[in-house]
């Protein structure tokens, strides 16, 4: 298992299951998307089916599936039922010892009585020739200067697409165990990983979904039993590879098979028609991607789709509220009341987060700044961050109020937003003393550039 954590605040308290953002969506969705991967390739091993080639593509692997049905094995079936039954059914008080240890087992036993009643079924040594036994022997890779060129581009692709499994198996087991992990110790762990296996003749190695998922479901919850298990791996590779000969597939595969059904989070799908469209949205189109295409292609579609929804929230949360000096005098609708609005002053309050998706909203200003009003004050009070788009349409604001002779004053802004304004140098090309500290005071300062 991985050194894997990181919370799901919705299992335990916090939001509720229909409001959850887009990126909890996208992350349920690739959940499910991928338990059903997981399964799909497990149905072969649990039939028993005689299949030449099996696609690596879901639809097409259903079609050679689908085919191959004349050529189910009954006594591969009646395995892969006993199996099931025992990791179902298998007693909580006996969970020291889990229910898919005790079904692969009790397959092993079950082959030995097939072999004396000539039955047949795929094991582990039957279709793969059994597990090697021994370490491989350290052999360092050879290497040309010349093809070093054509090597980047392969190799940054390679660990890119390791680095996204790794950190997605990773939040997969943050749901499961309520954790958090690492993702830099994560990484620096992979990275040291696939620096040593190319020595031993290794493939790049990253996390894997299925293994995770099935050590959690096991009874692991911390870090310690990956170690557990690579220590376990170690003994059977060194010492007791040729026990493993007879592991049939179809216990194994019962073991995969109900992993896949209890790490989905199959709950959702009756909620989708109750989230927002934009959440239903990422789902389904995340799920969609994960099952009929690959991991890559689904993340990549999820996290841009999660970023525009994202946008919009934050375009539709943030409001601009145009206030004259008797709607200021009277207050109301969580705004204070502000006494003494002189004629000629506007009032424009500006609630949540000014990012490009909704800073086009400050245009609203720039278009009603004629007729009377001499001074416009912008109240930033409640503005909880600003890009270089908000920047920009501010700074469009104060150069059209300052060519017709009129006047911008800014209210209470704090934080991020004050930062960015000094950075920039807004304060000094706006001029200092027209910041105020707050509503009243920029009031104060409207009424002496109108007595100018």
């Amino acid at each position: 298992m991985h050194d894997d954590g990181g919370g799901d605040p919705f299992r335990h308290g916090g939001a509720g299951p229909l409001h959850r953002g887009a990126s909890e969506c996208g992350r349920r969705a690739f959940t499910c998307g991928i338990a059903i991967t997981i399964l799909s390739t497990q149905l072969r091993a649990l039939f028993g089916l005689q299949l030449a080639h099996e696609p690596a593509e879901f639809l097409p692997k259903l079609g050679a599936l689908a085919a191959a049905l004349p050529t189910v094995q009954w006594s591969t079936v009646a395995l892969s039922v006993v199996s099931l039954a025992i990791i179902l059914l298998w007693p909580k008080r006996w969970s020291r010892l889990p229910g898919s240890i005790a079904a692969v087992a009790a397959g092993v036993a079950l082959v030995q009585v097939y072999h004396w009643l000539g039955w047949s079924t795929d094991t582990i040594g039957s279709r793969f020739g059994g597990i090697p036994q021994g370490l491989p022997q350290f052999n360092f890779p050879g290497f040309n200067w010349e093809h070093l060129g054509s090597l980047i581009r392969p190799a940054f692709t390679i660990a890119l697409l390791g680095a996204i499994e790794s950190l997605l198996a990773a939040v997969v087991a943050d749901g499961l165990i309520d954790d958090r992990h690492d993702s830099n110790q994560e990484l620096m762990a992979q990275g040291v990983a696939n620096f040593v296996t190319p020595l031993f003749g290794g493939l790049p190695v990253t996390g894997a979904l299925a293994r995770t998922a099935t050590n959690i479901r096991s009874g692991a919850g911390s870090p310690v039993a990956g170690i557990v298990h690579a220590g376990f791996l170690l003994l059977v590779l060194l010492v007791a590879a040729p026990l493993f000969n007879d592991v049939p597939l179809a216990s194994l595969a019962a073991v995969l098979a109900v992993v896949a059904l209890r790490m989905g989070e199959w709950e959702e799908f009756p909620l989708l028609r109750r989230k927002p469209r934009s959440d239903a949205a990422v789902f389904l189109t995340t799920f969609g991607l994960t099952v009929l295409f690959d991991l890559t292609v689904a993340v990549e579609v999820g996290m841009v789709l999660a970023a525009f929804s994202f946008i919009k929230r934050v375009a539709d949360t943030t409001k601009i509220h145009e206030m004259t000096g008797e709607q200021a005098a009277a207050g109301g609708q969580g705004h204070e009341p502000v006494k003494d609005v002189p004629r000629g002053v506007m009032i424009y309050r500006v609630f949540g987060a000014l990012l490009f998706g909704s800073a086009e909203k400050l245009e609203s200003i720039i278009r009603r700044t004629g007729g009377d009003t001499q001074v416009v004050i912008l109240h930033m009070a409640a503005v909880t961050a600003m890009d270089a788009t908000a920047l920009n349409r501010i700074e469009n604001l104060h150069e059209k109020l300052r060519r017709h002779g009129k006047h911008l004053v800014l209210s209470g802004p704090h934080t991020q937003p004050y930062f960015m304004l000094e950075k920039a140098g807004f304060f000094d090309a706006l001029g200092r003393e027209n910041i105020g500290a707050d509503l009243e005071a920029a009031v104060v300062r409207a009424r002496r550039l109108l007595q100018k």
